[in-house]
């Protein structure tokens, strides 16, 4: 089963917070991963949150980086096509959508994802209008 996440879901997987253990239970389900190639930059972004606040480590935020870079490397990444900005541009017209969930959407959608993962309930109403099977973490 290609179970797709979006980065707020994904990061549960790495950061303990309401909707891990859902998270944790989806990858083990999953065939396959599938993430949108912004899903790196927005995870590696809430880290580096995390470390400037002083919630994690350097050692900590190094450790975080490792786990997610070995993941990345197994995962069906889904790079920004003309197909991914035309699905994410038909989200965006058709609901309260940002744009960079709407890449995810748009991500999902082309890699015929068989579940989409997400903690938005704006991105999860605009996933299930797009045909998206959605489950909230």
């Amino acid at each position: 089963m290609r179970v797709f996440f979006d980065s707020s879901a994904f990061v549960k997987r790495y950061i303990s917070e309401h909707g891990t253990d859902s998270v944790l239970q989806w990858c083990d389900k999953a065939t396959e991963i599938g993430l949108s190639g912004i899903a790196l930059p927005e995870i590696i972004s809430a880290f580096c949150r995390l470390y400037r606040d002083n919630k994690i480590t350097d050692i900590q935020y190094r450790q975080l980086k490792s786990l997610l870079m070995a993941d990345i490397e197994d995962a069906a990444i889904c790079d920004l096509s003309p197909q991914v900005l035309m699905h994410a541009v038909s989200s965006l017209e058709n609901n309260t959508l940002r744009g960079m969930d709407a890449i995810h959407i748009g991500s999902a959608i082309v890699l015929q994802a068989d579940v989409f993962i997400s903690s938005d309930k704006r991105q999860i109403t605009a996933a299930i209008q797009a045909g998206l099977r959605v489950k909230q973490v």
